[in-house]
């Protein structure tokens, strides 16, 4: 594995099943036992119930990218090697907006409302991360 360099997530209680799953390259989500809806971020409370209840569950790990950004300026200065790159927020097919990265695409191929998918990068023994890249589907 290649040495990462850059800022990486810091997992807590609540969000290391979701760490957990990129590490098996699922991305999970919190289910709510009882209206159904998916939620991420994890939290504590159903969005749309606030019930506490919940299971993780796996994802179909595609969406649409919903919005995105091209980075010109890094967020941090590991990350000046890397420009441009694309910030974006996908639509997952079970609901909810994650932000995340795009990958192995030409800036100029992108589209709002194209269908992606996740892909995942090992970059730590403890951190996968999940860029997403335009479907093969």
């Amino acid at each position: 594995m290649t040495e990462w360099t850059k800022p990486l997530p810091h997992p807590t209680p609540l969000s290391q099943p979701f760490w957990d799953g990129t590490k098996e390259r699922e991305i999970r989500l919190q289910r709510c036992d009882a209206c159904g809806a998916h939620r991420f971020p994890p939290l504590v409370l159903c969005r749309v119930c606030l019930a506490e209840e919940h299971q993780w569950v796996p994802t179909s790990a595609r969406g649409t990218l919903y919005s995105y950004v091209i980075q010109h300026r890094p967020a941090t200065p590991a990350f000046i090697d890397d420009l441009p790159y694309v910030v974006a927020i996908v639509e997952l097919d079970e609901g909810p907006l994650m932000l995340t990265n795009i990958v192995g695409c030409e800036i100029d191929a992108l589209e709002v409302g194209m269908r992606v998918e996740a892909t995942y990068f090992d970059a730590s023994d403890d951190i996968t991360l999940y860029p997403f890249t335009p479907s093969k589907e």
